[in-house]
Protein backbone atom coordinates (compact mmCIF):
# COMPACT_ATOMS: atom_id res chain seq x y z
CA UNK A 1 0.00 0.00 0.00
CA UNK A 2 1.39 3.40 -1.00
CA UNK A 3 2.11 5.79 1.87
CA UNK A 4 0.60 9.25 1.63
CA UNK A 5 2.94 12.22 1.34
CA UNK A 6 2.32 14.45 4.34
CA UNK A 7 2.85 18.21 4.20
CA UNK A 8 2.77 20.18 7.46
CA UNK A 9 2.60 24.01 7.46
CA UNK A 10 3.37 25.70 10.78
CA UNK A 11 1.81 29.15 10.94
CA UNK A 12 -1.38 30.81 9.66
CA UNK A 13 -0.11 34.24 8.61
CA UNK A 14 0.34 35.46 5.04
CA UNK A 15 3.16 33.01 4.26
CA UNK A 16 1.46 29.95 5.72
CA UNK A 17 -2.03 30.69 4.37
CA UNK A 18 -0.90 31.39 0.82
CA UNK A 19 1.28 28.29 0.83
CA UNK A 20 -1.77 26.28 1.88
CA UNK A 21 -4.03 27.99 -0.67
CA UNK A 22 -1.65 27.19 -3.53
CA UNK A 23 -1.17 23.60 -2.38
CA UNK A 24 -4.94 23.26 -2.11
CA UNK A 25 -5.26 24.46 -5.69
CA UNK A 26 -2.41 22.44 -7.21
CA UNK A 27 -2.25 19.08 -5.42
CA UNK A 28 -5.12 19.21 -2.94
CA UNK A 29 -7.11 16.74 -5.02
CA UNK A 30 -4.31 14.16 -5.04
CA UNK A 31 -5.45 11.27 -2.76
CA UNK A 32 -1.80 10.41 -2.09
CA UNK A 33 -1.11 13.81 -0.52
CA UNK A 34 -2.22 15.03 2.92
CA UNK A 35 -1.83 18.74 3.72
CA UNK A 36 -2.22 20.15 7.24
CA UNK A 37 -2.06 23.78 8.34
CA UNK A 38 -1.40 24.62 12.00
CA UNK A 39 -2.54 28.02 13.30
CA UNK A 40 -3.17 29.68 16.64
CA UNK A 41 -6.53 31.07 15.45
CA UNK A 42 -9.07 29.51 13.15
CA UNK A 43 -9.10 32.59 10.94
CA UNK A 44 -6.76 34.48 8.65
CA UNK A 45 -6.33 38.12 9.65
CA UNK A 46 -5.81 40.72 6.93
CA UNK A 47 -3.46 42.91 8.95
CA UNK A 48 -3.16 45.89 6.53
CA UNK A 49 -6.69 46.90 7.56
CA UNK A 50 -6.20 46.59 11.35
CA UNK A 51 -6.02 50.35 11.89
CA UNK A 52 -9.43 50.73 10.24
CA UNK A 53 -10.93 48.42 12.86
CA UNK A 54 -9.32 50.52 15.61
CA UNK A 55 -10.83 53.65 14.03
CA UNK A 56 -14.31 52.10 13.73
CA UNK A 57 -14.22 52.30 9.93
CA UNK A 58 -14.64 48.53 9.57
CA UNK A 59 -16.44 45.83 11.47
CA UNK A 60 -13.79 43.53 12.98
CA UNK A 61 -15.28 40.39 11.50
CA UNK A 62 -14.91 41.76 7.98
CA UNK A 63 -11.11 41.58 7.88
CA UNK A 64 -10.90 37.98 9.03
CA UNK A 65 -11.62 34.88 6.95
CA UNK A 66 -12.37 31.47 8.51
CA UNK A 67 -9.55 29.11 7.57
CA UNK A 68 -11.96 26.23 7.03
CA UNK A 69 -13.84 28.27 4.41
CA UNK A 70 -10.64 29.34 2.66
CA UNK A 71 -9.20 25.83 2.38
CA UNK A 72 -11.33 23.07 0.93
CA UNK A 73 -8.90 20.16 0.86
CA UNK A 74 -6.39 21.16 3.53
CA UNK A 75 -6.77 19.94 7.09
CA UNK A 76 -6.62 22.55 9.84
CA UNK A 77 -5.26 22.17 13.36
CA UNK A 78 -5.88 25.01 15.82
CA UNK A 79 -3.13 25.04 18.40
CA UNK A 80 0.36 26.13 19.39
CA UNK A 81 3.67 24.84 18.10
CA UNK A 82 5.71 23.68 21.12
CA UNK A 83 8.82 22.19 19.51
CA UNK A 84 10.19 21.46 16.06
CA UNK A 85 12.74 18.78 15.19
CA UNK A 86 14.21 19.42 11.75
CA UNK A 87 16.12 16.13 11.17
CA UNK A 88 13.00 14.03 11.70
CA UNK A 89 10.61 16.71 10.35
CA UNK A 90 8.53 16.42 13.51
CA UNK A 91 6.51 19.07 15.33
CA UNK A 92 4.99 18.90 18.80
CA UNK A 93 1.63 20.69 18.88
CA UNK A 94 -0.45 21.71 21.88
CA UNK A 95 -4.18 22.36 21.89
CA UNK A 96 -7.42 21.83 23.75
CA UNK A 97 -8.69 23.17 27.07
CA UNK A 98 -6.31 20.84 28.92
CA UNK A 99 -3.33 21.77 26.75
CA UNK A 100 -2.49 18.22 25.69
CA UNK A 101 0.19 17.60 23.07
CA UNK A 102 0.46 15.79 19.75
CA UNK A 103 3.61 14.74 17.92
CA UNK A 104 3.23 15.04 14.17
CA UNK A 105 5.76 13.78 11.62
CA UNK A 106 5.69 14.74 7.96
CA UNK A 107 7.55 14.45 4.65
CA UNK A 108 7.58 18.19 3.93
CA UNK A 109 7.74 20.70 6.76
CA UNK A 110 7.01 24.39 6.07
CA UNK A 111 8.16 26.92 8.67
CA UNK A 112 5.84 29.94 8.56
CA UNK A 113 6.03 30.92 12.22
CA UNK A 114 6.16 34.66 11.58
CA UNK A 115 7.64 37.29 13.87
CA UNK A 116 7.03 38.73 17.33
CA UNK A 117 7.12 42.25 18.73
CA UNK A 118 10.55 43.45 19.81
CA UNK A 119 10.53 45.82 22.80
CA UNK A 120 14.35 45.96 22.93
CA UNK A 121 14.33 45.45 26.69
CA UNK A 122 13.24 49.05 27.36
CA UNK A 123 12.08 49.58 30.97
CA UNK A 124 8.32 49.51 31.34
CA UNK A 125 7.58 49.21 27.64
CA UNK A 126 6.87 45.49 27.32
CA UNK A 127 4.63 45.61 30.38
CA UNK A 128 2.68 48.72 29.46
CA UNK A 129 2.60 49.23 25.71
CA UNK A 130 -0.04 47.92 23.36
CA UNK A 131 0.82 46.39 20.01
CA UNK A 132 -1.07 46.39 16.69
CA UNK A 133 -0.58 42.83 15.48
CA UNK A 134 -3.84 41.07 16.29
CA UNK A 135 -7.56 41.65 15.96
CA UNK A 136 -7.79 41.86 19.75
CA UNK A 137 -5.13 44.59 19.72
CA UNK A 138 -7.20 46.75 17.36
CA UNK A 139 -10.43 46.19 19.28
CA UNK A 140 -8.78 46.89 22.63
CA UNK A 141 -7.22 50.08 21.32
CA UNK A 142 -10.60 51.26 20.08
CA UNK A 143 -12.21 50.44 23.44
CA UNK A 144 -9.39 52.16 25.30
CA UNK A 145 -9.82 55.40 23.32
CA UNK A 146 -13.56 55.39 24.02
CA UNK A 147 -13.05 54.51 27.70
CA UNK A 148 -10.59 57.37 28.12
CA UNK A 149 -12.99 59.81 26.47
CA UNK A 150 -15.80 58.66 28.74
CA UNK A 151 -13.68 59.08 31.85
CA UNK A 152 -12.20 62.40 30.76
CA UNK A 153 -15.69 63.82 30.25
CA UNK A 154 -16.54 63.46 33.95
CA UNK A 155 -15.96 66.33 36.38
CA UNK A 156 -14.02 64.16 38.82
CA UNK A 157 -11.41 63.45 36.12
CA UNK A 158 -10.53 67.08 35.40
CA UNK A 159 -7.03 66.63 36.87
CA UNK A 160 -6.53 63.42 34.89
CA UNK A 161 -7.51 64.65 31.44
CA UNK A 162 -3.99 65.23 30.14
CA UNK A 163 -2.73 61.68 30.71
CA UNK A 164 -6.11 60.17 29.79
CA UNK A 165 -6.12 62.00 26.47
CA UNK A 166 -2.42 61.57 25.78
CA UNK A 167 -1.68 58.98 23.08
CA UNK A 168 1.80 58.02 21.87
CA UNK A 169 2.61 55.80 18.90
CA UNK A 170 6.21 54.60 18.71
CA UNK A 171 7.46 53.89 15.20
CA UNK A 172 7.04 55.95 12.04
CA UNK A 173 6.82 53.11 9.55
CA UNK A 174 3.62 52.03 7.79
CA UNK A 175 1.96 50.55 10.87
CA UNK A 176 2.79 53.52 13.08
CA UNK A 177 1.73 56.23 10.64
CA UNK A 178 -1.52 54.50 9.70
CA UNK A 179 -2.31 53.82 13.36
CA UNK A 180 -1.74 57.39 14.59
CA UNK A 181 -3.70 58.79 11.63
CA UNK A 182 -6.64 56.48 12.34
CA UNK A 183 -6.56 57.19 16.09
CA UNK A 184 -6.41 60.94 15.51
CA UNK A 185 -9.37 60.91 13.12
CA UNK A 186 -11.42 58.72 15.45
CA UNK A 187 -10.86 60.71 18.66
CA UNK A 188 -11.22 64.14 17.07
CA UNK A 189 -14.46 63.14 15.35
CA UNK A 190 -15.76 61.88 18.71
CA UNK A 191 -14.94 65.07 20.67
CA UNK A 192 -18.24 66.92 19.93
CA UNK A 193 -20.05 64.17 21.85
CA UNK A 194 -18.00 64.85 25.00
CA UNK A 195 -18.83 68.43 26.06
CA UNK A 196 -16.36 68.56 28.95
CA UNK A 197 -13.40 67.58 26.75
CA UNK A 198 -11.63 70.37 24.90
CA UNK A 199 -9.53 69.94 21.79
CA UNK A 200 -6.51 71.32 23.63
CA UNK A 201 -6.83 68.45 26.14
CA UNK A 202 -6.05 65.94 23.37
CA UNK A 203 -2.46 65.09 22.52
CA UNK A 204 -1.44 62.72 19.76
CA UNK A 205 2.30 62.08 19.43
CA UNK A 206 4.18 60.02 16.83
CA UNK A 207 7.77 59.12 17.76
CA UNK A 208 10.15 58.13 14.97
CA UNK A 209 13.86 57.38 15.12
CA UNK A 210 14.70 58.88 11.72
CA UNK A 211 14.35 62.40 10.33
CA UNK A 212 11.35 61.60 8.09
CA UNK A 213 8.52 59.11 8.60
CA UNK A 214 7.76 56.35 6.10
CA UNK A 215 11.41 56.01 5.02
CA UNK A 216 10.49 53.16 2.63
CA UNK A 217 8.60 55.68 0.48
CA UNK A 218 11.38 58.24 0.30
CA UNK A 219 11.77 61.73 1.80
CA UNK A 220 9.30 63.51 -0.50
CA UNK A 221 6.30 61.38 0.46
CA UNK A 222 7.51 61.13 4.05
CA UNK A 223 7.57 64.91 4.41
CA UNK A 224 4.14 65.15 2.79
CA UNK A 225 2.75 62.67 5.33
CA UNK A 226 4.38 64.58 8.20
CA UNK A 227 2.93 67.86 6.99
CA UNK A 228 -0.60 66.46 6.65
CA UNK A 229 -0.49 64.80 10.08
CA UNK A 230 0.84 67.97 11.69
CA UNK A 231 -1.97 70.01 10.10
CA UNK A 232 -4.44 67.66 11.79
CA UNK A 233 -2.92 68.09 15.24
CA UNK A 234 -0.46 65.20 15.43
CA UNK A 235 2.88 66.02 17.07
CA UNK A 236 5.75 64.31 15.29
CA UNK A 237 8.94 63.73 17.25
CA UNK A 238 11.62 62.70 14.77
CA UNK A 239 15.19 61.59 15.53
CA UNK A 240 13.96 60.26 18.88
CA UNK A 241 12.95 56.96 20.43
CA UNK A 242 10.99 55.87 23.46
CA UNK A 243 13.53 55.11 26.20
CA UNK A 244 11.26 54.01 29.06
CA UNK A 245 7.78 54.30 30.55
CA UNK A 246 7.30 55.51 34.11
CA UNK A 247 3.73 55.83 35.33
CA UNK A 248 1.97 58.40 33.17
CA UNK A 249 5.22 59.51 31.54
CA UNK A 250 6.65 58.22 28.28
CA UNK A 251 10.32 59.24 28.24
CA UNK A 252 12.13 59.86 24.96
CA UNK A 253 15.81 59.64 24.09
CA UNK A 254 15.93 63.39 23.32
CA UNK A 255 15.35 64.07 27.01
CA UNK A 256 11.70 65.09 26.72
CA UNK A 257 8.65 63.37 28.21
CA UNK A 258 5.07 62.95 27.06
CA UNK A 259 2.26 62.63 29.59
CA UNK A 260 0.18 59.74 28.27
CA UNK A 261 -1.52 56.61 29.49
CA UNK A 262 -1.61 54.98 26.08
CA UNK A 263 1.50 53.86 24.23
CA UNK A 264 1.10 51.89 20.99
CA UNK A 265 4.29 50.08 19.98
CA UNK A 266 5.00 49.56 16.27
CA UNK A 267 8.75 50.23 16.49
CA UNK A 268 10.23 46.79 16.00
CA UNK A 269 9.79 43.10 15.32
CA UNK A 270 12.01 40.09 15.87
CA UNK A 271 12.07 36.56 14.52
CA UNK A 272 9.97 34.01 16.36
CA UNK A 273 12.10 32.85 19.34
CA UNK A 274 11.40 29.22 18.43
CA UNK A 275 13.58 29.62 15.34
CA UNK A 276 16.66 30.22 17.51
CA UNK A 277 16.48 26.61 18.72
CA UNK A 278 16.61 25.12 15.22
CA UNK A 279 19.94 23.62 14.01
CA UNK A 280 20.12 25.56 10.75
CA UNK A 281 21.73 28.70 9.38
CA UNK A 282 20.13 32.02 10.36
CA UNK A 283 20.25 35.59 9.15
CA UNK A 284 19.16 38.13 11.79
CA UNK A 285 17.36 35.36 13.62
CA UNK A 286 15.40 34.18 10.60
CA UNK A 287 15.95 30.86 8.86
CA UNK A 288 18.27 31.24 5.89
CA UNK A 289 16.85 29.57 2.79
CA UNK A 290 18.13 29.04 -0.72
CA UNK A 291 16.47 30.67 -3.78
CA UNK A 292 13.98 27.79 -3.90
CA UNK A 293 12.90 28.46 -0.27
CA UNK A 294 14.49 25.24 0.97
CA UNK A 295 16.40 25.08 4.26
CA UNK A 296 19.94 23.95 3.32
CA UNK A 297 21.07 20.72 4.94
CA UNK A 298 17.52 19.61 5.78
CA UNK A 299 15.78 17.93 2.82
CA UNK A 300 12.05 18.42 2.89
CA UNK A 301 12.19 21.48 5.16
CA UNK A 302 11.10 24.87 3.80
CA UNK A 303 10.60 28.37 5.23
CA UNK A 304 8.52 31.36 4.18
CA UNK A 305 7.46 34.86 5.21
CA UNK A 306 8.80 36.53 8.34
CA UNK A 307 10.35 33.22 9.43
CA UNK A 308 12.67 33.18 6.42
CA UNK A 309 15.59 35.20 5.10
CA UNK A 310 15.14 34.89 1.34
CA UNK A 311 18.09 35.93 -0.86
CA UNK A 312 17.22 38.51 -3.50
CA UNK A 313 20.06 37.62 -5.90
CA UNK A 314 22.01 40.84 -5.27
CA UNK A 315 23.64 39.86 -2.00
CA UNK A 316 20.72 41.13 0.08
CA UNK A 317 17.42 39.70 1.22
CA UNK A 318 13.79 40.26 0.31
CA UNK A 319 11.91 42.47 2.82
CA UNK A 320 9.49 40.74 5.22
CA UNK A 321 6.34 42.31 3.78
CA UNK A 322 2.92 40.83 3.08
CA UNK A 323 3.25 41.17 -0.71
CA UNK A 324 6.49 39.18 -0.59
CA UNK A 325 5.10 36.57 1.81
CA UNK A 326 2.11 35.98 -0.49
CA UNK A 327 4.31 35.31 -3.50
CA UNK A 328 6.86 33.33 -1.48
CA UNK A 329 4.03 31.10 -0.29
CA UNK A 330 2.85 30.46 -3.82
CA UNK A 331 6.37 29.72 -5.08
CA UNK A 332 7.09 27.44 -2.14
CA UNK A 333 3.87 25.49 -2.71
CA UNK A 334 4.67 24.99 -6.38
CA UNK A 335 8.16 23.82 -5.48
CA UNK A 336 6.82 21.35 -2.93
CA UNK A 337 4.43 20.03 -5.56
CA UNK A 338 7.27 19.85 -8.11
CA UNK A 339 9.45 18.02 -5.59
CA UNK A 340 6.73 15.43 -5.01
CA UNK A 341 6.27 14.96 -8.75
CA UNK A 342 9.99 14.84 -9.49
CA UNK A 343 9.90 18.06 -11.52
CA UNK A 344 12.33 20.97 -11.62
CA UNK A 345 12.04 23.67 -8.95
CA UNK A 346 11.81 27.38 -9.71
CA UNK A 347 13.64 30.09 -7.75
CA UNK A 348 11.74 32.85 -6.03
CA UNK A 349 12.05 36.14 -7.89
CA UNK A 350 9.98 39.20 -7.17
CA UNK A 351 10.46 42.97 -7.11
CA UNK A 352 8.27 45.20 -4.97
CA UNK A 353 5.43 46.52 -7.11
CA UNK A 354 4.47 49.36 -4.86
CA UNK A 355 4.05 50.65 -1.31
CA UNK A 356 1.02 52.49 0.01
CA UNK A 357 -0.06 54.10 3.27
CA UNK A 358 -3.30 55.68 4.41
CA UNK A 359 -2.76 58.85 6.46
CA UNK A 360 -6.34 59.65 7.40
CA UNK A 361 -9.13 61.91 6.14
CA UNK A 362 -9.23 60.26 2.75
CA UNK A 363 -5.62 61.03 1.95
CA UNK A 364 -2.69 58.72 1.42
CA UNK A 365 0.79 58.32 -0.01
CA UNK A 366 1.94 55.70 -2.49
CA UNK A 367 4.82 54.71 -4.70
CA UNK A 368 3.74 52.43 -7.53
CA UNK A 369 6.36 51.17 -9.99
CA UNK A 370 8.62 54.05 -9.01
CA UNK A 371 5.97 56.77 -9.42
CA UNK A 372 4.87 58.83 -6.40
CA UNK A 373 1.23 59.57 -5.61
CA UNK A 374 -0.29 61.54 -2.73
CA UNK A 375 -3.60 62.91 -1.52
CA UNK A 376 -7.01 61.52 -2.42
CA UNK A 377 -5.74 59.53 -5.41
CA UNK A 378 -3.21 57.65 -3.25
CA UNK A 379 -5.90 56.97 -0.64
CA UNK A 380 -8.26 55.65 -3.34
CA UNK A 381 -5.45 53.42 -4.67
CA UNK A 382 -4.78 52.15 -1.14
CA UNK A 383 -8.38 51.12 -0.68
CA UNK A 384 -8.74 49.67 -4.17
CA UNK A 385 -5.56 47.60 -4.08
CA UNK A 386 -6.04 46.24 -0.58
CA UNK A 387 -9.68 45.46 -1.24
CA UNK A 388 -8.58 43.40 -4.24
CA UNK A 389 -6.12 41.50 -2.01
CA UNK A 390 -8.65 40.70 0.70
CA UNK A 391 -9.55 36.98 0.52
CA UNK A 392 -13.08 35.88 -0.35
CA UNK A 393 -15.72 37.81 -2.29
CA UNK A 394 -18.02 37.91 0.74
CA UNK A 395 -15.44 39.86 2.76
CA UNK A 396 -14.68 42.19 -0.15
CA UNK A 397 -18.38 43.01 -0.42
CA UNK A 398 -18.77 43.60 3.33
CA UNK A 399 -15.74 45.89 3.47
CA UNK A 400 -16.91 47.84 0.41
CA UNK A 401 -20.31 48.26 2.08
CA UNK A 402 -18.69 49.45 5.33
CA UNK A 403 -16.63 51.99 3.42
CA UNK A 404 -19.68 53.22 1.52
CA UNK A 405 -21.71 53.70 4.70
CA UNK A 406 -18.75 55.51 6.25
CA UNK A 407 -19.23 58.26 3.65
CA UNK A 408 -22.68 59.05 5.07
CA UNK A 409 -22.55 58.23 8.79
CA UNK A 410 -20.23 59.12 11.68
CA UNK A 411 -18.12 56.56 13.51
CA UNK A 412 -19.64 54.42 16.25
CA UNK A 413 -18.64 55.09 19.86
CA UNK A 414 -19.71 51.70 21.19
CA UNK A 415 -17.28 49.59 23.19
CA UNK A 416 -17.15 46.03 21.89
CA UNK A 417 -15.85 44.29 25.00
CA UNK A 418 -16.29 44.36 28.74
CA UNK A 419 -14.83 47.67 29.92
CA UNK A 420 -13.16 46.07 32.93
CA UNK A 421 -11.28 43.70 30.62
CA UNK A 422 -9.66 46.51 28.67
CA UNK A 423 -9.38 49.34 31.14
CA UNK A 424 -7.43 48.19 34.21
CA UNK A 425 -6.06 51.71 34.73
CA UNK A 426 -9.38 52.63 36.39
CA UNK A 427 -8.52 50.26 39.19
CA UNK A 428 -6.29 51.78 41.89
CA UNK A 429 -3.61 53.41 40.25
CA UNK A 430 -1.80 51.78 37.42
CA UNK A 431 -1.41 54.42 34.82
CA UNK A 432 -0.78 52.43 31.67
CA UNK A 433 -2.45 49.21 30.56
CA UNK A 434 -0.40 46.06 30.16
CA UNK A 435 -0.02 44.62 26.70
CA UNK A 436 -1.40 41.25 25.73
CA UNK A 437 -0.15 40.32 22.31
CA UNK A 438 -0.30 37.16 20.28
Amino acid sequence: MKTRTRILILGGGFGGIYTALELDRTIGCDPDVEITLVGRENFFLFTPMLHEVAASDLDPTNIVSPVRKLLRRVKFFEGDVVRVDLPSKTAVLRHGSDGHEHEVTCDHLVLALGSVTNFFGLPGVAERARTMKTLADAMHLRNRMIAHLEEADTECACDERRPLLGFVVAGGGFAGVETIAAMNDFVREALPHYPNVKREDLRMVLVHSQEVVLPELGPELGRYAQRKLAERGVEIRTSARVSRVEGDLVRLTDGTTVEARTLVWTAGTAANPMLAELPCMKERGRVLVDPYLRVPGHPGVWAVGDAASVPDGTGGFHPPTAQHAIREGRTLARNVAASIRGEALRPFTFATLGLLASIGRRTGVARILGVNFSGFLAWWMWRTIYLSKLPRFEKKLRVALDWTLDLFFSKDLVQYLDVDAVKPETKPKPALEAAHHG
